[in-house]
């Protein structure tokens, strides 16, 4: 089980016209926020079938996996942590822990955040008092690492725990970019699904501060009536 041999099956299933459309999906271009990233043209089912087969691989090949040039060979690597850590104990749940930290910026893309760093950041948090990282990476010049801050959080939600999404999403209110502004009103809307008060109360309280983006986010699975009075705000 080696960093290599994964790259070789994911080169025997790699779909060129595949790549062309993910990498304009995905923001590749000169001037977007994935800029020059290289896709192999691979579906994430095919990927998982990959990271399955071979879920017993060491740190230090995960980690040139993470360093690929290859945005489907980082995916690999990511959800071979979220293997790991849901088979770990605690001892080495800290390890891939502080592993995903000390690489987080190698998850460069919205996907690679998403689908990972709730079942290794936040779960790792869920029991912990001390979430002080979550604050430090929203304050991080690094837009992957403050989306890992927000989403992180949908963890916390799904056991309902809302406090940290809110502060977090308020520090994150007058954040530029688009993909913090959707990833803030999507962890919102989560928390609305769980408690619908709790999020009004936030909306009331913010609505003033909130882009249009993050509140069409949040407010998605409101009745209609709802949501235009909140979007007329």
């Amino acid at each position: 089980m080696t960093a290599q041999f994964i790259l070789q099956e994911l080169h025997s299933i790699a779909n060129p016209e595949k790549a062309i459309f993910l990498q304009g999906f995905f923001k590749t271009g000169k001037g977007q926020y994935a800029e020059g990233d290289i896709f192999l043209g691979i579906t994430v089912p095919f990927i998982r079938n990959i990271v399955k087969a071979n879920k017993g691989i060491s740190l230090p090949e995960i980690q040139t996996l993470l360093y690929s040039s290859y945005h489907e060979a980082r995916l690999a690597a990511l959800l071979l942590l979220v293997q790991q850590f849901k088979k770990a104990k605690e001892a080495e749940r800290t390890m891939i822990f502080n592993f995903y930290l000390t690489h987080a910026r190698q998850a460069n893309n919205w996907d690679l955040v998403d689908v990972t760093c709730r079942d290794v950041i936040g779960a790792y948090l869920l029991n912990k008092k001390d979430r002080s990282v979550l604050y430090r990476l929203a304050t991080s010049e690094n837009l992957w690492e403050q989306r890992i801050a927000i989403i992180s959080t949908w963890t916390f939600i799904k056991n309902g725990d809302f406090i940290d999404t809110l502060q977090l999403s308020q520090q994150l209110l007058n954040h530029k970019h688009d993909l913090m502004h959707k990833a803030v009103g999507w962890m919102l809307r989560e928390v609305g699904k769980k408690n619908k008060k709790v999020l009004t109360d936030f909306l009331e309280e913010h609505h003033k501060n909130l882009p249009r983006t993050t509140l069409r986010y949040a407010i998605e699975h409101f009745f209609p009536e709802e949501r235009a009075y909140f979007m007329r705000k």
